[in-house]
């Protein structure tokens, strides 16, 4: 199984509106803060979004982007990603999985968020051996994952983590982790710190 398939998101939504309860629980909207904290730049040109289920974490990106492009296999998530971002201007919905090959259109901002460990292992590392080659030197990753074991899920968050961190090309530039969740910032090409891209004095001067 080179990932889990696209039925098992169509039953989940067909069980519940919002089945992982993103709009709802403190870990999710704790866990949308600190993603959002730790994008090292203000604002974004292009944001691609692959899984963005029911939009949450969509909204808070499209106060950050120009633009956000943000995929899922079920078409009642797209829908209700619409719905919440109703009157948002820069979005762009796409029926699609992060194992496709990603839209040709450039991007300064990729967000793996609790998605990455529906794939095996394999079919992730070559995803993003295949599409990270194309990035634009600069561009920022983020991946975020739940942490605990999930019997259904080809990986674990760590595991999901740890696969896009070995990638090519991709440099850390900040991590946390807790009990609960695991969040990586990388970056294509040389890593600048916050603090150096707006040229604060003393930035880059680690003793």
């Amino acid at each position: 199984m080179d990932r889990l398939p696209d039925s098992y998101f169509d039953d989940m939504y067909a069980a519940a509106g919002d089945p992982w309860q993103l709009a709802e629980r403190w870990y999710e909207e704790r866990k949308y803060a600190l993603t959002m904290a730790m994008l090292p730049d203000r604002r974004y040109r292009h944001a691609f979004e692959p899984g963005c289920s029911v939009g949450v974490l969509t909204a808070q990106l499209l106060q950050r982007c120009d633009r956000v492009t943000s995929l899922d296999v079920s078409q009642a998530a797209l829908d209700a990603t619409r719905a919440r971002a109703a009157g948002a201007d820069g979005l762009d919905l796409r029926l699609g999985s992060l194992d496709a090959a990603w839209p040709a259109e450039p991007f300064d901002l990729v967000v793996i968020s609790e998605v990455a460990y529906y794939l095996a292992g394999p079919t992730l590392r070559g995803v993003f051996d295949r599409e990270c080659a194309r990035l634009a030197t600069g561009t920022t990753l983020v991946a975020a994952h739940w942490r605990h074991p999930v019997a259904d899920y080809p990986l674990s968050g760590d595991e999901a983590n740890a696969l896009i961190g070995a990638t090519e090309h991709l440099a850390p530039l900040a991590r946390y982790l807790d009990d609960d969740v695991v969040i990586d910032v990388l970056v294509k090409g040389a890593v600048v710190s916050v603090a150096a891209r707006g040229d604060v004095p003393g930035a880059g001067l680690r003793r």
